[in-house]
């Protein structure tokens, strides 16, 4: 039988993935072998070590399905998101580098506040609501996701992450799941978000995600309109209201937002410069009495 090293095993797949066209294939030849042979591939490594016979056709598998498209990230089984790593697989939404946007609003605007009540609606892996639990010192912190397939991994990062953030198994656009959760200092969500012509036309990647994920109705504007129909009312005073948007959908989430009376309705770009987030706060109002307000003011000059 030949030998193969960890470099012998790198220099293949990197081959392998570049005759198949794909454009980061070494960066993704240390990936798999990585995940296939058991080293960090993101720090120094012994190259000229040997891989044993199951290591080399495991390295094998993992090759094939990735050139049958499906993502690295299912085929690694962890995906990193603000720093930390976090399960995933079938049935659940891969995390993205452009949904740490929402992750750095919610610290520009919660930031320095105490005992926030958050939830993370349409939570998947939970990536969202376990990294805000951690940089905001959330009181409390609720994970809604509605699906079996991902709410197992979102329950393994709790416990890989030793969070105390609660899971919670309900759909978001039932006015039965917001009621038992308690009026709430912050709501953030990346909800689905794509509309019905977009879905016929994904990239063959995406298509591996579950479409329950992906899929925002025919406009794509379902889950807006649905969540802050049902949970602006959660709202505390002050309380703000996060969403991951995708591009070209700012101005519809912000009217749907407004119109449903929350204020300083405000768009973010992510790191790319594409508008990604958009947040709005809930504001108390207060009716004044105009002669009211008159006298005690002339009550005040005498």
């Amino acid at each position: 039988m030949v030998n193969y090293t960890y470099n012998d095993v790198i220099t293949s797949l990197s081959e392998k993935l570049s005759q198949s066209g794909f454009e980061n294939a070494q960066w993704e030849a240390r990936e798999l072998a990585g995940a296939a042979l058991g080293f960090n591939c993101r720090g120094p490594f012994d190259g000229k070590k040997q891989a044993d016979t199951s290591q080399v056709k495991l390295s094998a598998q993992m090759l094939a399905r990735r050139l049958s498209g499906e993502p690295l990230q299912y085929i690694i089984g962890e995906w990193d998101f603000y720093g930390e790593t976090f399960e995933v697989g079938r049935g659940v939404l891969i995390p993205r580098a452009d949904t740490e946007t929402l992750i750095d609003e919610a610290l520009r605007l919660m930031g320095g506040r105490k005992d926030i009540k958050a939830a993370d609606l349409c939570a998947g892996t939970g990536c969202i609501g376990i990294t805000a639990k951690r940089l905001l010192d959330c009181a409390e912190m609720y994970c809604v996701e509605k699906y079996d397939a991902a709410k197992v991994y979102l329950d393994r990062n709790i416990k890989r992450h030793n969070s105390k953030v609660i899971s919670v198994q309900g759909d978001v656009l039932l006015q039965d799941t917001a009621d038992r959760l308690p009026q709430l200092d912050l709501i953030i969500s990346n909800p689905p978000y794509i509309n019905a012509e977009d879905m016929e036309h994904l990239q063959k990647e995406v298509t591996f995600e579950p479409e329950t994920a992906l899929e925002g109705g025919e406009d794509g504007y379902d889950f807006y309109r649905g969540i802050v129909r049902i949970w602006s009312k959660k709202l505390a005073p002050d309380g703000v209201m996060i969403f991951e948007i995708g591009a070209g959908q700012e101005d519809e989430v912000m009217q749907i937002m407004i119109q449903a009376g929350l204020k300083d309705v405000r768009v973010r770009k992510d790191m790319a410069g594409i508008d990604r987030c958009v947040f709005g706060r809930r504001v108390e109002s207060r009716t004044v009495n105009l002669y009211d307000e008159l006298e005690k003011r002339n009550n005040r000059k005498e």
